[in-house]
């Protein structure tokens, strides 16, 4: 896996924590943290989307965070627990490793390519 990749992974995790601040937020320093993880988070989508392709990155972000969030939200905040839930995660997230294997990881060396 090359640098850019684990950006993306990096960005989708914080991705989790923004998610859920939005809906947790409730003071100054709760969203502080979470514009903070906002512009975090894009910024490593965006640096990576620099050098792979954009469509990919963009749909591994999202799979990955929606992913996060709805196992986050199972665990710490008591949403019930659904196992078509858990199947439509997991088409999702096939799609997604799916995607990511048949795209070519061309490598730009600037964004003008």
């Amino acid at each position: 896996m090359n640098m850019n990749w684990l950006k993306v992974i990096i960005a989708a995790v914080i991705e989790v924590f923004w998610v859920i601040g939005l809906k947790h937020a409730y003071d100054f320093w709760t969203w502080t943290g979470t514009v903070i993880a906002i512009i975090i988070s894009f910024y490593l989508m965006i640096m990576a989307g620099k050098k792979l392709p954009v469509g990919t990155v963009y749909a591994v972000f999202v799979g990955l965070g929606t992913t996060g969030t709805t196992f986050a939200d199972i665990v710490f905040f008591g949403e019930p627990f659904q196992m078509v839930k858990i199947l439509l995660i997991a088409i999702l997230l096939t799609g997604v490793i799916g995607l990511k294997l048949v795209t070519k990881d061309n490598i730009k060396e600037g964004a003008e390519s």
